[in-house]
């Protein structure tokens, strides 16, 4: 009979050491902290999907552009443009992560898209999702 090895990182093995910092950043202390690995995960592709290029200080070639991109003409080819674009930059930076299930949604009456991204952390058993909406 096979079993399932759970792998747990090494971080979380710390329960009260902190591993990155949680968004939105208005805690009682300046900026909440995140303490496992599957919420740092989450916060830093937040952060990724939210930052333009040329955002980050010492690091231009951070961020997604996602902002930019989305509120061009939006049809059926964009939208499977950026998911290509989005797919690459995970690949960059993020490559422990495996996308399984990624969306971007247009609603041109309201003038919104709706991004989705469901992934799972390679060696692991970390699986999440991050959704963003994009409003004009």
């Amino acid at each position: 009979m096979a079993t399932d090895i759970q792998r747990i990182d090494p971080l979380d093995l710390q329960p009260r050491k902190a591993i990155g910092v949680d968004l939105p950043l208005s805690g009682d202390a300046v900026f909440n902290q995140t303490f496992q690995t599957k919420d740092a995960l989450k916060a830093n592709l937040l952060n990724y999907f939210l930052t333009n290029k040329g955002e980050r200080y010492l690091n231009p070639s951070f961020g997604s552009n996602l902002k930019s991109l989305l509120f061009e003409n939006i049809n059926s080819n964009k939208l499977l443009e950026i998911e290509e674009l989005i797919r690459e930059d995970l690949k960059v930076f993020f490559p422990r992560i495996e996308p399984s299930l990624l969306q971007l949604r247009s609603n041109p009456d309201t003038n919104t898209v709706v991004f989705f991204l469901r992934y799972a952390l390679i060696d692991s058993n970390i699986e999440d999702e991050v959704v963003i909406n994009f409003e004009q």
